[in-house]
């Protein structure tokens, strides 16, 4: 079974439908306390702390995904993706920095 990724056109259309969602549901100001430098950004960082160390413990270090070496790379490639992604938050996050667009 093969898993067909979005396309950048595709992930971007979903992310404006949360948008659009939280504005419906919080008003046009619902990013503000999520902002770098906000408590609503700490917990961003936070929860990817967690997921990247939940990963790294509970499926690199299975035996199952050991002895496996397609399923191996996959979760070494997951974890590699939240790393850098507690990178950029962290940056921007400690920074106080608006995000670039």
């Amino acid at each position: 079974m093969s898993f067909q990724k979005l396309s950048p056109s595709e992930v971007e259309r979903e992310r404006l439908e949360q948008v659009n969602e939280l504005i419906a549901d919080s008003g046009t100001e619902w990013a503000d306390e999520y902002r770098p430098g906000s408590a609503g950004c700490h917990e961003l960082l936070d929860r990817t702390a967690l997921l990247s160390d939940m990963l790294e413990r509970h499926l690199l270090s299975h035996p199952a995904c050991v002895a496996n070496p397609g399923w191996y790379i996959l979760a070494e490639q997951a974890a590699a993706a939240l790393r850098e992604l507690y990178q950029q938050v962290g940056t921007e996050h400690l920074n106080g920095e608006a995000p670039s667009e």
